[in-house]
């Protein structure tokens, strides 16, 4: 599986922006797909999930502002961000759980794309 990320740039505060990762290869293997977010100088971390019955997760400090969701083939994956503010910035990745053939697990990242949040 291989994940591209898009839709990052420079955004107002109080905007809003709307990620999407476009996914390729064998999508079949996918049974969850994630946002995580790498604000600068500081680790990445996990902030929203969906699960292949589309269940979702997010990070409580969202405050409901971020809304995550899925074409149901995986094919792309997206992340709707509103009333953005400056703590927004930073790098969001795309990432997939896949269920490879043996019972065997992983994890696949997107590179990054860029958010700007300016005041």
């Amino acid at each position: 599986v291989q994940l591209q990320a898009s839709g990052g740039g420079l955004v107002q505060a109080g905007g809003s922006l709307r990620l999407s990762c476009s996914t390729s290869g064998d999508r079949a293997s996918i049974y969850a797909m994630n946002w995580y977010y790498q604000p600068p100088g500081k680790q990445r971390d996990l902030i929203a999930t969906i699960t292949d019955t589309d269940a979702t997760h997010y990070e409580d400090s969202l405050g409901g502002r971020f809304t995550i969701s899925r074409v149901n083939d995986w094919s792309t994956l997206y992340l709707q961000m509103s009333n953005l503010n400056r703590d927004d910035t930073g790098v969001y990745y795309c990432n997939a759980n896949v269920h490879y053939p043996g019972d065997r697990y992983g994890t696949v990242f997107g590179q990054g794309t860029l958010v700007t949040v300016s005041s």
